[in-house]
């Protein structure tokens, strides 16, 4: 790692720091094709602008780029295992879906979906800055929590 940070020491670090977690989907050939990232946020809401964050060893992010869109579906709590298939490099997980406005998959038992078009990517170091320009997006069910990462590890939110 440069300038003298040690790389255990920066991802512990940043450990500290909770995320949700969400899956980036596409099709290719048909088929469902994605990635769990803890990397996602927004970045415009004129215009509506999202950004993921997908490693430049990922094998999905070349087959959603190819197609010009992806989907980003945000976990429920209860989605962890999905998670964990996702995370493995060429897997998807085995789940029902619909394609969304851009043809890019709506998993099933998300808590929302947000579908982009690709609309620009940035380079950045190890990794690279997707940005997706809003088509559609929707609540599908607020009643669930969402799927966390804290320090290494998956939990989920409740309110106090």
């Amino acid at each position: 790692m440069s300038a003298g940070i040690d790389g255990r020491a920066f991802r512990n670090t940043l450990g500290q720091f909770c995320t949700g977690v969400v899956i980036a989907t596409g099709v290719e050939n048909g088929e469902l094709k994605g990635f769990a990232a803890q990397s996602f946020t927004s970045l415009s809401l004129d215009p509506p602008l999202v950004a993921v964050c997908p490693a430049k060893s990922s094998t999905s992010w070349p087959k959603l780029r190819a197609s010009g869109s992806f989907c980003i579906n945000v976990l429920a709590a209860d989605q962890q295992m999905i998670c964990e298939q996702f995370a493995k490099p060429g897997m998807a997980a085995s789940i029902g879906w619909r394609p969304g406005v851009t043809g890019s998959p709506i998993l099933d038992g998300v808590l929302a979906y947000i579908d982009c078009d690709l609309e620009a990517e940035h380079d950045a170091g190890d990794h690279t800055i997707a940005v997706g320009r809003v088509r559609a997006l929707e609540i599908v069910d607020a009643t669930k929590g969402p799927l966390l990462f804290f320090r290494g590890a998956y939990g989920d939110f409740r309110a106090l």
